[in-house]
C-alpha cells in the first residue's frame, strides 16, 4: 500500500468523509450515497467538515486537486482573490529553495488571519457589511507588502514580511476598533 492509500485508510478510520472520484469525473459521497458537485464539496469545506477525495479505482488522494479546482472556479467566477502579480510570485517559488518554506508561511499566516477574524466576529457579531468592507480595504496594503518581496527572496525576506504584516495588522485592528467605537 502506498503512502496516499495509507493516508486515505487512516482518514476513513478517523471518521473523515470520503468522496470518490470516478473516471467519468463524477464525485460520489460515500456518507450520503449520492453524487455531489464541486459546489457541494465547497459547502463541506466552508462548514469545516473533514473530508478526503480519492480516486475510486486507485485510492490515490485527490483532495488537493479538487480544492485547487474549486479555487480556480471561484477565481474565474467573480472578484478574484489573487492578483496576477501574487499568482506570478507564487509560481516563482516552485522549484526554488524556499518552496517548502513558502507553503508553510502562507498556511500559518492564513490560519492566523482566520483565527483573528473568527475572534473579531465573535466579539462583534453586529458589524455591518459596510464596516467589514472598509476593514477589508485596509487589508490591501498588508497583502501588497506581504507579497512584494517574493519575486526576489533573500534570507531576510520572511522576517521582513512577518514584521510588516504584524505592524499592518496592529494598525488595522486599532482603526477597526475606532470605527466600532470600542477604542477612543
Amino acid at each position: 500500500m502506498n503512502r496516499s492509500q495509507t493516508t486515505v485508510c487512516e482518514s476513513v478510520a478517523a471518521g473523515v468523509r470520503t468522496i470518490k472520484k470516478y473516471p467519468n469525473r463524477r464525485l460520489y459521497d460515500t456518507q450520503t450515497s449520492s453524487y455531489v458537485t464541486l459546489a457541494e464539496i465547497k459547502k463541506l469545506v466552508m462548514a469545516a467538515s473533514p473530508m478526503v477525495v480519492v480516486d475510486a479505482k486507485t485510492g490515490e488522494d485527490l483532495t488537493r486537486s479538487i480544492l485547487l479546482q474549486i479555487i480556480l472556479e471561484e477565481e474565474s467566477a467573480g472578484v478574484p482573490m489573487f492578483s496576477e502579480a501574487v499568482l506570478s510570485n507564487i509560481i516563482r517559488f516552485y522549484g526554488h529553495a524556499m518552496q517548502g518554506h513558502m507553503g508553510s508561511y502562507l498556511e500559518s499566516h492564513v490560519q492566523s488571519f482566520m483565527d483573528w477574524q473568527s475572534k473579531l466576529t465573535e466579539s462583534s457579531p453586529a458589524l455591518s457589511p459596510e464596516v467589514w468592507a472598509q476593514f477589508m480595504q485596509w487589508q490591501a496594503p498588508m497583502m501588497h507588502n506581504m507579497f512584494s518581496g517574493l519575486a526576489n527572496p533573500s534570507q531576510n525576506v520572511i522576517t521582513q514580511m512577518q514584521e510588516q504584516m504584524q505592524k499592518q495588522i496592529q494598525k488595522n485592528t486599532e482603526q477597526l476598533l475606532g470605527v466600532m467605537g470600542l477604542r477612543t
